[in-house]
């Protein structure tokens, strides 16, 4: 499933390491799915944190009903200042956070 703020945020340095790691496609996929659900939570709990308990209720059921929509963005560009930015900036964290531990990893074996 593709979500919305798949198109501000960049995941690829971290991905390319874990292909270069020595392991099997089954962990690598673990991995892929653990960056993916660690950066899902997040990202949700920056826009959680800044909503107001009415609008959360109304963005988790806009997103439920299609993470894809475009109408998220405006709804969260109108009740949140600089979404993009903080999205970017939580994900950019997360990231280098995950690929700092990625090169200890590998520095391991």
């Amino acid at each position: 499933m593709k979500i919305w703020y798949q198109k501000i945020i960049t995941i690829e340095p971290i991905l390319q390491e874990l292909n270069q790691m020595d392991l099997s496609d089954e962990e690598r996929a673990h991995l892929s799915e653990l960056l993916d659900s660690s950066l899902h939570h997040a990202i949700l709990d920056e826009i959680l944190s800044n909503l107001t308990e009415e609008d959360k209720k109304l963005f988790l059921k806009m997103l439920h009903e299609d993470p894809e929509n475009e109408k998220l963005v405006n709804f969260l560009n109108e009740k949140i200042d600089r979404i993009d930015e903080r999205v970017k900036k939580v994900a950019d964290d997360l990231v280098k956070e995950m690929h700092q531990e990625v090169k200890e990893a590998k520095k391991v074996k």
